[in-house]
């Protein structure tokens, strides 16, 4: 049984570990969102605490802290460094392609080419491809959303002390990974259990069920509180409100960042499911199937797991494309049960166009990225990108050809070439794009010219805002002061006698030159002495 389950997986992990390699080894940490969460991890481990999460000197109420102990652990494993803090979302990413092979097992016992084929085409989904190699806190929440599914799945199998201890397990980590918006991809589909667990046999009694439902979200609501209640005690009033409010019920009775309208969701969902929006087989086995499929609980699951979340999210102010991620395994186990039910009707299911059309597909995004950089369409910041760097793009076109060319055997090994596909697309986007990111996204020598400075004492302060871009990377001990205007920068230069400015500017200010400077995007950033900063030297030489 190992040695079967090794090697249906073993394609799906040399998929995610090529990828995974491929962006490692070529972008660097993104601002400003990736270089935001190191430098909470990095502050955290300097001060020596691990309840609180800290940025720039003050308590960060935006995220809880699992990522942030992932990364503690891997540097206690390891020592500081940074490789093994961008493996972390990452394995829990792995983990998730893992356990939605397992739900699809659970969900159709009978039917092992769903269970096979769900992680590839997870992993096949552009938008999957591309995010599951970013440091960020949304793979945690895929994977604890499975594991609370697969907890009541487990349950309503008549295994309802195991079952409920993983929901509630899972609801506990997920609140700690990400929030208590777990219980939004997990909480509609306990409750709405006789829709999809009836014909799994559920012989307790829903009281029995829904009281067990209760204990689990109990249990993980302590697990919650087991670290919010110390750390906001310990992080003072304002981050106890933000943490105890603001990040849960408050975020969503009113956002305060990213505020888009109801419909934005269905707009962009097509393009994030691609390559599999246009694969002919997908549209045609649900078509086929659709009529046997409503009447599983296994589809009826799925279903209530997607739409409640989708509609859930598509209500709240705040929205991110991110957001839907937890979802994205009930559209592959949809795909992967109508695609196992339609191939078992026999070979005749299967027709040319199902391997030209994908190959066209990924032909065609090569030539229109070629054809982009090649006639200057791109951001007026992309100009190290020139013709001598779309080489990769030609391995694209390569690899759609040989894949039209390949035997195609059943469902797992048809999904697994097409995800094949998407992965080398997003390897080769990275290749493509190295330069670009180099130049306008990689803050690390930036940072280190920081940390020169300020081992020699020197203390730094910035306009408006900052987002942790340059703690992690350079190392930084010290917070950077932020002021809003000249007399504040007036007054906080008064009390640091040793200080350097970092400033934001569309192109460098006439005057005296930065002593380090790195491009973010369209703008420069520079760091000058506080004497030679251009608009302050203007102002103090006039007579």
């Amino acid at each position: 049984m190992a040695v079967e389950m090794s090697s249906r997986l073993s394609p799906i992990v040399l998929f995610w570990a090529i990828l995974v390699t491929v962006a490692l080894a070529i972008r660097p940490l993104l601002p400003v969102d990736e270089t935001r969460y190191l430098a909470v991890a990095w502050e955290m481990w300097q001060r020596g605490d691990f309840l609180v999460p800290y940025l720039n000197g003050a308590p960060y109420s935006h995220k809880p802290p699992l990522l942030f102990w992932g990364v503690h652990a891997g540097w206690a494993l390891f020592g500081v460094n940074d490789w093994s803090p961008r493996l972390v979302a990452p394995l829990f990413g792995l983990a998730s392609l893992m356990l939605t092979g397992l739900l699809g097992r659970l969900l159709w016992p009978d039917m092992a080419a769903a269970g096979r084929a769900a992680p590839a085409i997870l992993l096949g989904a552009l938008f999957w491809t591309l995010f599951t190699t970013m440091t960020m806190f949304d793979m945690l929440h895929v994977c604890f959303t499975l594991s609370g599914l697969i907890g009541l799945v487990v349950a309503s199998r008549g295994r309802a002390l195991r079952g409920f201890a993983v929901f509630g397990l899972s609801i506990g980590l997920g609140v700690l990974g990400k929030g208590p918006a777990i219980l939004i991809h997990v909480l509609p589909v306990a409750l709405a259990a006789p829709l999809w667990a009836k014909p799994f046999g559920w012989a307790g009694g829903w009281g029995r069920w829904y009281a067990g439902i209760g204990a689990a979200v109990l249990g993980g609501a302590g697990i919650g509180l087991a670290w919010a209640l110390p750390a906001a005690a310990a992080g003072g009033e304002v981050y106890s409100n933000a943490i105890l409010w603001g990040q849960s019920a408050g975020r969503m009775v009113d956002s305060f960042a990213h505020g888009r309208p109801f419909w934005w969701f269905a707009a962009i969902l097509p393009a994030m499911i691609l390559p599999w929006l246009i694969w002919p087989p997908v549209w045609r086995a649900v078509r086929a199937e659709w009529r046997r499929m409503k009447t599983d609980g296994g589809t009826r699951l799925c279903v209530i797991w997607f739409a409640v979340a989708f509609l859930g999210f598509s209500a709240i102010s705040g929205k991110q494309p991110h957001y839907l991620l937890p979802e994205f395994p009930a559209l592959a186990l949809l795909a992967s049960r109508a695609l196992a039910g339609a191939h078992g009707r026999g070979d005749a299911f299967w027709r040319p166009i199902d391997r030209s059309l994908p190959a066209v597909f990924f032909l065609l995004a090569a030539a229109l990225i070629a054809g982009a950089l090649h006639f200057d369409l791109k951001p007026s910041w992309a100009t190290s990108i020139g013709d001598a760097q779309l080489w990769p793009l030609a391995g694209m076109a390569a690899a759609a050809l040989v894949f039209a060319r390949l035997p195609q055997g059943g469902v797992a090994a048809r999904t697994a070439s097409v995800g094949a596909l998407s992965v080398v697309m997003i390897a080769v986007i990275h290749l493509t794009l190295r330069p670009v990111m180099a130049e306008s996204h990689d803050f690390r020598p930036f940072s280190q010219a920081l940390k020169r400075f300020e081992d020699q004492g020197v203390d730094f302060v910035t306009f408006g805002k900052y987002h942790g871009q340059f703690h992690f990377l350079g190392r930084l001990r010290r917070p950077i002061g932020i002021v809003d205007g000249p007399a504040e920068l007036d007054a906080w230069l008064a009390g640091h006698p040793r200080a350097m400015i970092i400033a934001l500017h569309e192109s460098l200010p006439d005057g005296a030159a930065p002593e380090a400077s790195v491009r973010f995007r369209s703008r420069l950033i520079g760091v000058w002495r506080s004497n030679l900063y251009p608009p302050r030297a203007d102002r103090l030489n006039r007579p």
